[in-house]
């Protein structure tokens, strides 16, 4: 299985970085996420995850770092928290790191009410 490496872009709409590791199994999303075509987006990043819970079936930490993101890009993000409590509940092994700037922060409100939705613990760490 390939590492799956995306170089966001800050143009007229914004994509995060992602930076996934088949061999570590730690993922990375950061950055800003409004785009035109959101599902196109995260869809590659959902398919790999669920390759690599099929396929690979280690440890798998996924790292949120996004400093800002958009409706869809919340649906399309709880789609992914979704797919890693299925296969927490399958027995794989699942960390969940989310970092925020501030507890005003929207993002910083997203993950709790993703944490409340899905009953899957987010590790909350600040960051600047």
């Amino acid at each position: 299985m390939n590492d799956l490496i995306i170089k966001g872009e800050k143009k007229t709409y914004f994509t995060p970085d992602v930076n996934f590791s088949a061999s570590t199994g730690i993922c990375e999303i950061a950055g800003e996420s409004y785009q035109e075509e959101t599902f196109e987006f995260f869809n590659r990043l959902i398919a790999w995850i669920d390759e690599f819970i099929m396929k690979v079936r280690k440890p798998i930490t996924m790292n949120f770092k996004l400093t800002y993101f958009n409706t869809s890009s919340a649906r399309a993000i709880q789609e992914m928290v979704m797919l890693l409590k299925k296969y927490q509940e399958q027995g794989g092994v699942v960390t969940i790191n989310w970092y925020y700037q501030d507890e005003e922060d929207s993002t910083y409100e997203e993950a709790e009410d993703m944490q409340a939705q899905t009953k899957l613990k987010f590790n909350m760490i600040k960051f600047q």
